[in-house]
């Protein structure tokens, strides 16, 4: 099934069906008569291949399967906050903002140029609202219309949990899960909850974006992504998202076995005359770190290279006496390897909380909450 299959309106019919339990009040409520109504029921039933209500002689009664799919509609809807927004122009507004214009938007929806241009335009004009622009031979989405999109984003992502749920209650898994993973989660915490995960559930499909959090945050909060795993931000500037802990992790300063410092304890004056990998700035760790020789009123050595991934960082640090400060999971391979070496923990102001992050707005899977809930377990055992 496809959510572009479906009219918006008989959406919101069905929702006001299961609100008020009856089809003449349904009815009133959409603007709609009552043939007409019963008429978009059977049509929406059929495509789902399910009933959504037991008809009684004193009202309708939502199936499982309503129970379900209405409480999304609900949350698709209230995201559209309006009645002028159609499936048809939904659509179209979304496939320019992702395609970056209309011969892009035609190819990946399969609908003409001018079609998908009539769409955008009733849609500004219907909300009155300048939704694109044009620039010199480009179309582009205004600031209104980056915020549209992003709204009809998250509209479009609750219409098709409600319909991949729809399909699990019928047998057919095809639900999936997008994970943003910052370094320090790809080291073990979320490996370990993957597999976990699957083997109860080998059909659901698990896509993992792997990227700072700079990368990851607005793909988090336009809905490309479920769930961001990495350390957390205090104080968390996003008001439209939230963080739940999930273990402190405490880093230590590492070096390539043989490196002048192996085998001590050393004090600052010695790590200073050494040049470090780091994060970039605005990284927790990156900025305790400068917290640290700060609060000492020590120059800071110098940092030439900034990077999160642990591959670099270990080639930089076998081929040189660079030093960095890591999470032991990051390294345990390395350490055991004996191709690093570690030179101690760090103070207890450079623990991090390593967490989730989601969306305020976020309302969870049935399979999306199996998998967080294999996440704190992993944690929890680690």
């Amino acid at each position: 099934m496809d959510i572009w299959d479906f009219n918006l309106r008989h959406m919101a019919a069905i929702a006001q069906i299961a609100e008020l339990g009856t089809m003449g009040a349904a009815a009133r409520a959409v603007n709609l008569t009552q043939p007409a109504l019963t008429q978009a029921l059977a049509r929406v039933e059929s495509q789902l291949g399910l009933q959504l209500f037991e008809r009684r002689h004193d009202g309708m009664v939502p199936t499982p399967a309503a129970n379900l799919l209405v409480p999304r509609i609900r949350a698709a809807l209230d995201r559209s906050i309006s009645p002028h927004v159609t499936t048809a122009r939904l659509r179209a507004l979304l496939a320019l903002a992702d395609s970056g214009g209309y011969l892009g938007a035609s190819i990946s929806t399969g609908l003409a140029v001018p079609t998908l241009h009539r769409a955008v335009k009733d849609l500004s004009l219907s909300l009155r609202k300048v939704l694109v622009e044009r620039r010199s031979n480009a179309v582009v989405l205004t600031e209104a219309g980056h915020a549209l999109a992003r709204i009809f984003r998250l509209a479009r992502i609750e219409l098709e949990a409600g319909l991949a749920e729809i399909e699990a209650l019928k047998g057919r898994e095809i639900r999936r899960i997008a994970v943003g993973a910052m370094p320090l989660s790809r080291a073990r915490i979320l490996p370990a909850a993957v597999a976990r995960f699957l083997k109860r559930h080998p059909q659901v499909r698990i896509a993992i974006a792997e990227g700072a959090r700079a990368e990851l945050v607005e793909p988090l909060r336009n809905g490309m992504i479920d769930m961001m795993i990495g350390a957390l931000r205090q104080p968390l500037i996003e008001p439209d998202l939230v963080q739940t802990a999930l273990f402190e992790d405490e880093p230590i300063i590492v070096a390539r076995a043989g490196h002048p410092l192996a085998g001590t304890r050393p004090n600052l004056a010695a790590l200073a005359r050494h040049a470090w990998i780091l994060p970039a700035r605005g990284a927790p760790l990156r900025d305790s770190w400068n917290a640290m020789f700060a609060d000492a009123n020590a120059p800071a050595p110098p940092v030439p290279v900034e990077s999160g991934s642990v591959m670099t960082i270990r080639q930089v640090l076998i081929d040189s006496d660079f030093l960095t400060l890591v999470s032991p999971d990051q390294v345990a391979v390395e350490l055991e390897a004996n191709w690093l070496t570690s030179l101690g923990a760090m103070p207890s102001s450079f623990r991090r909380v390593i967490g989730v992050t989601t969306r305020a707005s976020w309302r969870p899977t049935a399979v999306q909450a199996e998998f967080l809930a294999d996440l704190t377990a992993v944690a929890t055992i680690r």
